[in-house]
């Protein structure tokens, strides 16, 4: 009972799974006949636009072939027209092409020359700038010139006056330490010709005077204190006289430095400054 209550239901629901299946199926197919409809007349209008479409091409074209064939012939007449022309370009070129090649060497030598030109431009536009350089040069060197001139003027004229200062100095530094050195020697002669005479005085005195021993030591040593004290008195003026003799040297030796500092040449004085021997020289 029960296989036969399942079977039953197993039959139902194949029925009913059957019938179903069916619906669908149906429902597919219309579907399907439906889209193979709508695709039929898009396919249909498709076809036409193209059919329209290529049908204006096709009757462009035409019409296009026909224009260009026109226009070929229009080419023809024309080229045959050029021919013509060209047959007579080409006899009027024949008569030209002697006077073309004198043409073309005159331009190539006038190319040339206008290379030459445009060189010998470049050159002088070159020796322009040059001449302006050179003559900013020129008036900067003749201001400078000037300039130098002006100061070798001041310096020259102080050199003069510096060189006549020095002259007139060492004219009387000379005068002066040579009337001094000329009166210590005379004095330093004349106080030893004094000596000597008094040497030979004392000499005859005491020849003459036949003194004894005690009174001839006694004149001795004062004879000595006056010789020490003459002696210290020489001295003193040999002493003077070196001093003067080198403050007379160290004078001369800076006239010469002030001399060569200002470039003045020693022959340019006129006479030859002397210095003074040291003492006993």
């Amino acid at each position: 009972e029960m296989e036969a209550k399942y079977t039953k239901k197993m039959q139902a629901l194949r029925d009913e799974m059957d019938l179903r299946r069916k619906t669908e199926i149906h429902e597919l197919e219309e579907r399907k006949n439906t889209q193979i409809s709508e695709l039929m007349g898009n396919h249909e209008g498709a076809f036409g636009a193209i059919k329209n479409y290529y049908n204006d091409i096709t009757a462009r074209n035409l019409a296009l072939i026909n224009l260009l064939k026109e226009q070929v012939e229009d080419l023809k007449k024309k080229e045959t027209v050029l021919e013509k022309e060209k047959a007579d370009v080409l006899l009027q070129n024949k008569g030209l092409m002697e006077p073309l090649q004198e043409a073309q060497d005159l331009v190539a030598e006038l190319q040339k020359k206008l290379v030459h030109y445009y060189r010998d431009k470049e050159a002088l536009m070159n020796s322009k700038a040059d001449l302006k350089i050179t003559q900013k040069e020129l008036k900067d060197l003749q201001w400078e010139h000037e300039v130098l001139e002006q100061r070798f003027s001041e310096v020259q004229a102080e050199r003069d006056e510096l060189y006549q200062k020095f002259t007139r100095a060492i004219n009387e530094v000379q005068q002066k330490t040579g009337f001094k050195n000329l009166l210590l020697e005379r004095k330093l002669q004349g106080l030893l010709t004094l000596l000597e005479q008094k040497e030979v005085e004392l000499s005859e005195v005491i020849a003459a005077s036949n003194l004894d021993p005690s009174a001839l030591s006694l004149v001795t040593h004062k004879l000595e204190d006056v010789l020490s004290s003459k002696n210290a008195t020489i001295q003193d003026l040999q002493l003077q006289l070196a001093r003067v003799c080198k403050a007379h040297n160290d004078m001369l030796q800076t006239f010469e430095a002030k001399l060569t500092a200002f470039g003045i040449p020693l022959d340019n004085l006129g006479f030859q400054p002397l210095s003074f021997p040291s003492p006993g020289q």
